[in-house]
């Protein structure tokens, strides 16, 4: 080879790089469908140290690929059914307080469902009011209810997580094992009450958890409270 051809190939080799192939291979897709004997030429290093030909790393590529698709459509698969489980109780609990004629029947209908349909550990509504608890009703004034949770109704929304000792002893009587809780305030033209849910376990209820199922039961119950017969002449 002439002089002259060598440093032609020489400054062919320097202009060639590996982002001028990309850029190429990118550019013309069918590149190996045009050049299969290339595939034989090509190779890349595995896991375990030894090289595989291109064709096999494709394959090995699309095998991880569909794995992770099947587990992604899985997990999607059990979310749905999750969700659609919700519903269903959720459902159930609304037709169950629509058909409650008074204030006692629409607390007891959630107490029910909450523990038994929901499998909660503890659950709670507490009324404002100046009556005292009747029918398995508590009801308490609103001021006592500020002084001891007056943070978690401050924002009229979910509150999860968990809360200081004096505002778990306050949502839950008698249950001292309460470790996290999720509640609810009762606001709508007014301040009613409040409906919370807790578990034992401190890490169950947390800030990022969503609370739309609990903002729902909430909503119906506002717009049902101010039409049944007041708790202080239940």
């Amino acid at each position: 080879m002439s002089a002259r051809n060598e440093q032609a190939v020489a400054a062919e080799s320097a202009a060639l790089t590996d982002d001028t192939v990309r850029e190429y291979l990118k550019n013309h897709s069918d590149f190996l469908q045009r050049h299969p004997d290339m595939l034989d030429f090509l190779h890349v290093n595995h896991a375990s140290g030894s090289a595989v030909s291109l064709v096999e790393k494709q394959v090995s590529v699309l095998r991880e690929r569909n794995t992770e698709m099947r587990q992604r459509l899985n997990a999607l698969t059990a979310n749905a059914r999750s969700n659609d489980k919700l519903y269903e109780q959720t459902r159930h609990l609304v037709l169950a307080m629509l058909d409650a004629d008074s204030v006692p029947a629409l607390c007891a209908a959630f107490q029910r469902a909450m523990q038994a349909d929901f499998g909660v550990e503890h659950a709670s509504i507490i009324l404002f009011g100046d009556a005292t608890a009747a029918d398995g009703l508590r009801v308490v004034p609103a001021e006592s209810a500020q002084s001891a949770i007056g943070a978690l109704l401050r924002g009229r929304k979910a509150v999860c997580g968990p809360l200081r000792r004096e505002e778990l002893d306050f949502l839950f009587e008698n249950a001292g094992s309460v470790g996290s809780a999720a509640v609810m305030p009762l606001a709508g033209t007014e301040d009613l009450g409040v409906i919370a849910v807790g578990s034992s376990d401190a890490h169950h209820y947390t800030s990022t958890m969503g609370t739309l199922f609990l903002q729902h039961i909430a909503e119906v119950m506002v717009r049902l409270l101010p039409r049944l017969q007041a708790p202080a002449q239940a």
